[in-house]
């Protein structure tokens, strides 16, 4: 029978700086009910380029942080962390976690050219899922891996658009389009806030693979499985309240968030000591 009363959630979001706010954007249309607790690890942004052990150390920090501020359930919204710590999270904490997958799959699946694009960091790309996957699902797939180095510190200072943009891009796109992808993996959670700037280079007849909408879905369906039943939030007024959090440059979360949700209030962004 359906619970009348169903539960909010306390969802714990991190990443290693705004990029998760692209999967935060997609949770919050499907599931605008719970309240969130958003982690932007920007003084040690990017994690591509750090030693597994500091991502895992950086990864168990802030997911104590997350369950002492009440979290039921923790996303790691970060490509390079989930492939460097969701084992030893899940080892060494009772919540459930919910990682990024790498969405070689819907890309392979897709292709009619049989050759797919992953742009990525080099942590996401040597990570032993990742590499799983392209075993499992890329098997007869030419797959044109590019690390993306420089575009996540792009996107941390809001330069989603410009020369400099533009020409990174380029660089790591081009040789894609000329091998002849026609599927494009974003492998990072930063990369969906240079989306537009893409589709400037790729045109209409290559698809951008963004996971975030697969992820908030996951989520949903764990949600519901936790409570017992359907959720079923109709009665309640949707309130979006989340709670952010940053180590680093508070209005560099302030003005990515408000890109999102414009009328997020002041008091909601908060520095973090971690």
């Amino acid at each position: 029978m359906l619970d009348h009363n169903p539960k909010i959630f306390t969802v714990g979001i991190f990443d290693s700086g705004v990029g998760g706010l692209s999967v935060w954007k997609e949770i919050i249309k499907i599931m605008p009910f719970n309240n969130y607790i958003y982690v932007s690890d920007s003084a040690y942004c990017p994690y591509g380029p750090r030693p597994q052990s500091e991502i895992i150390d950086r990864a168990r920090t802030i997911t104590t942080f997350l369950i002492d501020k009440g979290a039921d359930i923790i996303v790691v919204a970060c490509n390079t962390a989930t492939a460097a710590a969701i084992k030893t999270l899940r080892e060494e904490f009772t919540i459930p976690f919910i990682g990024m997958e790498p969405a070689v799959k819907p890309a392979a699946l897709c292709s009619k050219t049989g050759v797919i694009g992953v742009l990525a960091t080099k942590g996401t790309l040597s990570g032993t899922l990742y590499n799983q996957t392209l075993k499992t699902y890329a098997n007869g797939i030419e797959v044109v891996e590019r690390e993306g180095i420089g575009l996540v510190a792009l996107v941390e200072e809001g330069k989603l658009n410009g020369d400099e943009t533009d020409r990174l891009l380029r660089e790591y796109i081009t040789p894609m389009l000329e091998k002849g992808a026609d599927q494009i993996v974003l492998g990072c959670t930063h990369y969906p806030f240079l989306l537009e700037a893409i589709k400037q280079i790729t045109g209409n007849n290559v698809e951008i693979i963004d996971p975030a909408p697969a992820v908030a879905k996951h989520l949903y369906d764990v949600l519901e499985h936790m409570q017992g039943d359907k959720l079923d939030y109709e009665q309640f007024k949707s309130t979006k309240t989340t709670m952010f959090y940053t180590t680093g440059n508070i209005e560099t979360l302030r003005g990515m968030a408000r890109r999102i949700m414009p009328e997020i209030e002041d008091e909601k962004f908060n520095a973090a000591d971690f």
